[in-house]
């Protein structure tokens, strides 16, 4: 909380100046005692706490309808290795008598006919715990239990008494791995299957295919994998993680094909391949360029961006030989068939694709991918299945049967449910995609440039307001989706994925009314950092304070970081370097006093038991005096500028330099200067309206092109933040522009130009959106 006390003194604002900032507890809270959930994610349908508790020791017994089921063996399992328990096991008889003395665990069948399907009841008493379920929901049942025990091995576990009645939201559940990008194991795919089962999701989408390569084996076309499973690594926007032109290879066999399916069907989770079509198939037409439309006579680009096969009677009978392949390995009722992100030029340049579109009557290309895509779709619907495509399968009108998954935005899968089409919302507009950075900070690990926190991920509700009652039905769940551009190792899939994966888990499954970002974030995610831990998973780990780069103006602070990792360290320094475990170690509340005029900086990182460590978070802190506002010579609107004719490699040195032209300006977008000056300085100046007394961040949108003053104090990067009276401050702005230089001989006609960034100077006050500075607030 920030306040600011101000007394009026002869109409003025005096310089008493005091700001309280207070951050005890910074974004998490202390661990709850009454946690409604009991712990588990997700959270379920209904918790009732009761008296008294169970205790789970080695003597326990489990009775169960049919010992030898696979879920009741993987429980075993579980107690065994993770607990240290080998439970007496054994087949239950309700005529039973209970034995005195004994505690029992029961796993049973009976009563699961009144409950729907994947749901579960488990009933904790004193002496008993009873897991009703049956098929998914008894399995999804015994995870519930599972997550009840502690992370470390104890003697005997104290589980407290309760009825838990639980069942999903959506019957769709699902995450997407990407391993055409970067191909991960067998080994490591089960690992995330694992996990998934772990937290209630039921659907593992895998995309075996796209423009990189071709990983899933095909008998009858083998050049698939032999050709289509190489690439070159090289850059990818920008992005060097790995050396250039190395050839990378990776693809899986039938039979491992069909061990992951039955391992993935083992723990109640159904595998979706996805075979691009009709774009992203460079892979496939590297291997088989017959595939290609062939450009017409005269074509202006013909071998640019030809990624996608050609409509010809060869393309669909290779498409129906791969998916009959596929189709036999995966007993999925979906199969996932892309349609997305397709470049319709190779089409328009082939004579082939256009006698089509006559002889078909088809209106545009947008219409010829809907008669692909209603192509293929008859060929897997005669096979008894049915097909996912991205939402640009809405384009030129939807396939029959489709089920529409939503990746653009939310309009996708709000368009489709209009049509009564089923839909998964896995927008990346709202925090499904998991190869997105989590914050903007500059620490984190490169990401594909969009944003998608953790926040982001949680509170997003698949079912849009938009929709009708009637229509909302057709809203069949939400998908977490994860690309690999910049996901070249397995940690960085973890780090990606993880805590993601759990709130994703929370938006499939958990009813909103159950679902409470603070709750979830600050008190059940600890235990299950503690497991990823436990199981050497890598994590994002949660910084000490929840804004991880600030800066605030007072003379007094106060700061209680926090950590929700159980038994994570945090060190912090004042000497403006990120900490490491050699610095302090935060122990108490810390209270820093500035004097007037003076800063001082505050860092802390979180480290957790396995060394694993948090971005670390800078807070700036100023006492500043507020600069008082200023009389204006004039009341003119727009600002003086001066140019300085020539090449220029810092803003600042304009303010040395000869000006050879000066005018008047509306704002500092004045182009018409550039179009006359290939490389040019300009320094603007005159006055800006301040509407209110605050603090104010102020930017630019390069300091590497530009310099700013306020009353004639520079304002530094990362130090943006100033207070500020109402009424008029003096501005200064120096900029300088040098044209880009001409592409290097030899370059391809897509060569991009690196331009200069154009200027834009932005106010705010702290805490508020940042806004462009308009034409009104200024004056010379």
């Amino acid at each position: 909380m920030i306040r600011i006390f101000t007394n009026k003194q002869s109409g003025h604002l005096s310089c008493l100046y005091t700001i309280a900032f207070m951050l005890l507890g910074s974004g998490f809270a202390s661990a709850q005692s009454d946690d409604p959930n009991l712990g588990i994610i997700p959270a379920p349908f209904s918790v009732q706490k009761a008296a008294g508790t169970f205790t789970f020791s080695q003597l326990t017994q489990i009775k169960a309808d049919n010992p030898a089921e696979r879920s009741v063996l993987l429980l075993k399992d579980f107690l065994l290795t993770n607990q240290h328990y080998n439970n007496k096991l054994s087949k239950y008889d309700p005529k039973a008598r209970p034995v005195r003395g004994v505690t029992t665990l029961i796993i049973t069948s009976a009563g699961s006919e009144n409950l729907v399907a994947e749901a579960y009841k488990l009933t904790i008493e004193p002496n008993k715990i009873t897991l009703i379920g049956k098929d998914a929901g008894l399995f999804y049942g015994i995870q519930s239990l599972i997550q009840l025990f502690p992370v470390v091995p104890q003697g005997s576990v104290t589980l407290p008494c309760a009825i838990i009645e639980d069942k999903p939201r959506f019957s769709y559940r699902g995450m997407m791995l990407d391993v055409s990008r970067h191909f991960f194991t067998v080994s490591q795919v089960k690992q995330i299957i694992n996990i998934m089962a772990s937290y209630k999701l039921n659907n593992f989408h895998w995309h075996l295919t796209d423009g990189q390569g071709w990983r899933i084996e095909i008998k009858k076309y083998p050049k698939l994998t032999e050709v289509g499973g190489t690439r070159l690594l090289t850059s990818f926007g920008g992005n060097r993680d790995w050396p250039d032109n190395v050839p990378y290879t990776g693809f899986y066999t039938q039979d491992e094909i069909r061990d992951v399916v039955q391992y993935a069907s083992e723990r109640f989770i159904n595998i979706i391949p996805e075979i691009e079509m009709p774009a992203h198939s460079d892979a496939a037409l590297r291997a088989y360029p017959e595939l290609k439309c062939i450009p017409a006579p005269g074509s202006t680009n013909p071998n640019r961006g030809n990624s996608i096969y050609c409509p010809t009677e060869e393309t669909f009978t290779f498409l129906e030989g791969v998916l009959t392949e596929v189709m036999a390995l995966f007993p999925s009722k979906f199969i996932h068939i892309g349609g997305d992100e397709a470049n319709k030029q190779p089409w328009i340049e082939s004579q082939y694709a256009q006698e089509l579109k006559k002889r078909l009557n088809l209106k545009d290309e947008h219409e010829m991918q809907s008669y692909f895509i209603q192509r293929i779709e008859k060929f897997i619907n005669s096979k008894g299945r049915s097909i996912i495509g991205w939402d640009e399968i809405l384009e030129g009108g939807l396939a029959p049967n489709a089920t529409v998954m939503s990746w653009q935005g939310e309009q996708g899968g709000i368009a489709a449910a209009q049509q009564k089409h089923n839909v998964i919302m896995s927008p990346q507009t709202n925090g499904l995609y998991f190869d997105h950075y989590y914050s903007r900070n500059s620490q984190e690990p490169v990401s594909f440039p969009r944003y998608a926190s953790l926040a982001d991920t949680y509170n997003y509700d698949p079912v849009s307001k938009v929709l009708t009652p009637e229509e909302q039905k057709y809203v069949i769940g939400a998908q977490g989706n994860l690309w690999t551009e910049y996901v070249p190792t397995f940690a960085k899939l973890q780090l990606q994925v993880f805590p993601r994966m759990f709130a994703l888990s929370e938006i499939a499954w958990s009813e909103v009314a159950n679902k409470d970002y603070k709750q979830f974030a600050e008190v059940r995610l600890a235990k299950h950092f503690a497991r990823l831990e436990a199981m050497d998973f890598n994590f994002r780990v949660p910084p000490a304070l929840e804004v991880i780069d600030t800066m605030v103006v007072g003379p007094k602070f106060t700061y209680a970081p926090k950590s929700v990792i159980p038994g994570a360290k945090i060190y912090y320094t004042l000497n403006g370097r990120n900490p490491s475990d050699a610095d302090w170690e935060y122990q108490l509340p810390l209270t820093f006093e500035i004097p007037l005029n003076e800063k001082r900086e505050f860092r802390t990182t979180v480290i957790t038991p396995d060394g694993r460590r948090s971005l670390s978070t800078r807070t700036l802190m100023l006492n500043k005096a507020p600069l008082q506002a200023t009389n204006i010579p004039g009341t003119n609107a727009g600002l003086n500028f001066k140019t300085f004719n020539g090449s220029f490699s810092m803003p600042e040195q304009l303010d040395k330099a000869v000006a050879d032209s000066s005018g008047k300006a509306l704002d500092v977008l004045n182009e018409a200067i550039k179009r006359t000056h290939p490389n040019v300085g300009i320094i603007y100046d005159g006055y800006l309206n301040i509407p209110a007394d605050g603090i104010y961040n102020m930017s630019l949108s390069s300091f590497t092109d530009a310099a700013l003053w306020i009353d004639d104090q520079r304002i530094i990067p990362g130090e943006e933040s100033v207070p500020l009276m109402k009424g008029n401050h003096k501005i200064k702005i120096n900029y300088i522009y040098n044209a880009p230089a001409a592409p290097p001989a030899g370059s391809p006609a897509n060569f991009r130009i690196q331009r200069p960034a154009p200027l834009r100077v932005y106010v705010s006050e702290a805490g508020k959106a940042r806004k462009e500075i308009d034409r009104e607030s200024l004056f010379y």
